[in-house]
């Protein structure tokens, strides 16, 4: 069965889903056209995640119909929706770290004689899957966990060819890439798109809607707002009132004058890991927000675990106000006054099943502690001030972490950190997967952080991030630090120069 005339691989038709309490999807239309990138595009909360669940098989619409190839299906659970050929790439890869290329590829559905599997067959159906998605040198005995974030991708795209996909979902696939790898992967959808494969991408990047996409759908409070626009011809500033409801640029908070009398209050010298970084020295004020512009695997992140006593220094001094803090020693640091907001905040920062006053509370529960006792009530009385004043939404600091959407979750963080009153605020990522109208938020709160007198050290992949937030910006490459002033003094494309070249400025 192919798709014919004007009818389209994919159509989604006033899908509805509700949980208790919350109409998530409120009749959301989607057309997908075979060998398109469609993208869909809403801030955190609209819906996007339901509905590529309900199209994955994972939920169960309420109301509406989907009609795949010219025939309208029920989508009963994944494996339904994998068997007739779509298939969905989570942002949180589903791979098994233990198993390898080939039995990730074939897991489930396992090349088999009589009863036996045939590992063998296994590893030739496998070779040939990432020789058509151009990756050929990706041995299929090689253990998954000890591939690169781009090499999971592609394995993950592989293992939905080996279904035989149609139709590949993709949530926020380049989260963890660095602008080579999205590269890369953008070769890939190409080839695969000129195969006849659709392809749904979502993503928080503009710039990545304009390079690969050739349709646009938005999602606002759980409504289609906008279907089919084409995707290099609607301006970004359509795109963001349609998702937002109202007029947001990027628009970075005003910086206010640097004072070169503010007290240095981090203070890194000489900081070395061996065989990640080296010879790193920085030096952050009060008032102060310094960026850290660098590839990924330049040392950037671990520069921050290292300043945070996550790593263990091979080399080299952390001194906050004053106070030289001891080495690989995470406690020591939260006394000194540091926090870390750290890149994987759903793995490394929050405790996901837990509400979101513990999360809060994590790093000052001696405080609401008598006689070995927590006191509940203490700890959601700050719980309650700190995600009011961050405007934390749902507004229930009962709710599990889980729920919130990316951008929430990060402002529990912060206000973890709030609660805690650091002195050094440590930022990996601050707003990875986070939609526009909450990064506009968070780009506000970290000004007015900075503005209280906190030491900011920023880290991200987005170079106008880097330069638009912070006042001063260390560039990095293969772990040393090749470029230091002031972020006005900067282009994007001057840093693009100096971490592809290592040429010192």
């Amino acid at each position: 069965m192919t798709t014919t005339g004007d009818q389209p691989l994919l159509a989604m038709r006033g899908i509805v889903k509700t949980f208790p309490g919350v109409r998530a999807l409120d009749g959301v239309e989607l057309d997908v056209e075979a060998g398109e990138v469609h993208c869909l595009l809403g801030q955190n909360g609209a819906g996007k995640s339901t509905l590529i669940k309900v199209l994955a098989g994972a939920h169960q619409p309420d109301g509406g119909t989907i009609t795949w190839r010219g025939e309208r299906v029920r989508l009963s659970n994944p494996v339904a929706a994998m068997r007739q050929g779509i298939a969905t790439i989570y942002q949180e890869l589903d791979l098994v770290d233990g198993l390898s290329v080939a039995e990730n590829i074939c897991l489930g559905h396992e090349p088999a004689t009589a009863g036996f599997t045939r590992p063998g067959a296994a590893k030739r159906s496998a070779a040939q899957l990432l020789a058509r998605l151009g990756h050929p040198e990706i041995s299929p005995a090689t253990p998954v966990g000890s591939l690169p974030a781009a090499g999971k991708q592609i394995v993950s795209m592989a293992r939905a060819l080996s279904h035989d996909a149609r139709l590949i979902v993709m949530d926020e696939p380049s989260a963890v890439l660095d602008q080579e790898e999205v590269s890369r992967l953008f070769s890939v959808i190409r080839d695969l798109t000129a195969q006849g494969v659709a392809v749904v991408y979502i993503s928080h990047r503009m710039e990545e809607i304009r390079e690969i996409g050739d349709r646009v759908t938005v999602l606002k409070d759980g409504r289609t707002v906008a279907a089919g626009l084409p995707a290099s011809q609607t301006p970004t500033s359509e795109l963001i009132q349609l998702m937002t409801g109202r007029d947001i640029e990027y628009v970075f908070p005003e910086r206010a004058p640097a004072d070169a009398s503010a007290p240095v209050v981090l203070d890194v010298s000489g900081l070395s890991h061996r065989g990640v970084f080296s010879g790193v020295d920085l030096t952050v004020r009060a008032g102060e927000i310094v960026g850290l512009a660098g590839l990924v695997g330049s040392g950037r992140s671990e520069i921050l675990e290292t300043v945070f006593g996550a790593r263990r220094a091979t080399a080299g001094t952390v001194t906050v106000a004053g106070r030289r803090l001891r080495p690989g020693s995470v406690r020591a640091a939260v006394a000194a006054g540091v926090g870390l907001c750290p890149e994987e905040r759903k793995t490394q920062g929050l405790l996901l099943d837990e509400s979101i006053a513990r999360n809060v509370s994590l790093a000052t529960l001696r405080t609401f502690s008598r006689a070995g006792f927590l006191r509940r009530s203490g700890e959601r009385e700050a719980a309650v001030r700190e995600t009011r004043a961050l405007d934390v939404r749902p507004a229930d600091v009962e709710r599990a972490a889980r729920t919130l959407s990316g951008g929430n979750q990060q402002k529990v963080l912060l206000a973890r950190w709030l609660l805690r009153e650091c002195r050094v605020l440590l930022l990996d990522e601050p707003t990875r997967g986070v939609d526009v109208g909450a990064r506009s938020e968070i780009y506000a709160l970290i000004r007015r952080l900075a503005a209280s007198g906190v030491a900011v050290v920023v880290v991200s992949s987005e170079v106008p991030e880097v330069l638009g937030l912070a006042d001063r910006v260390l560039v990095l490459r293969e772990g040393r630090v090749v470029h230091e002033g002031p972020a006005e003094d900067i282009d994007e494309h001057r840093v693009l120069d100096l971490v592809m070249e290592g040429s010192a400025a």
